[in-house]
Order: structure tokens, then sequence, then C-alpha cells
């Protein structure tokens, strides 16, 4: 009876274990098959240097008045 409660447990170890391996390579197939299939078809995004200098340092300064401000409110909302 012992025997065929330890065998049991083992086969269902063994059954449990082996879904969750199958699971997780259909699932890194998946992954590499939509990361292909999005290399190959998706339009390439424009880099960071077709920005002209100008124009980013404009938004550079106004950036940085904006971030300024949201940091003061918060700071002065938030007092200890």
């Amino acid at each position: 009876m012992q025997n065929q409660l330890i065998q049991q447990g083992v086969e269902l170890m063994l059954f449990g274990m082996g879904t969750v391996l199958t699971f997780l390579v259909l699932l890194i197939i998946a992954t590499t098959t939509m990361s292909a299939l999005l290399q190959r078809f998706a339009k390439p995004e424009p880099t960071a240097s077709a920005v002209p200098a100008a124009k980013a340092s404009n938004n550079d300064e106004h950036l940085i008045a904006v971030i300024s401000a949201a940091i003061h409110k918060y700071r002065s909302r938030h007092k200890k």
C-alpha cells in the first residue's frame, strides 16, 4: 500500500514537471517567433540624431523648468 502511494506521488510529480517544462518551452518558442516577426516587419524608429540640435536645446530648457517646478511643488506639500 505504501509503495503504491509513493509510486503515484512520483508519477504525479513527473507529470507536473513535464507539463511545466512543456509550457516553458512553448513560451520560449512563441516569444522567439514573435520577436523575429517584429524585427522583420516592424518599421525602424527614427534615431535621436535626426532631431535638430537647436530644437532639442529649447525643449531641454523647458523640460528643466517644468521638472524644477514640479519638484518645488512636491517639496512644499511634503515638508516634514
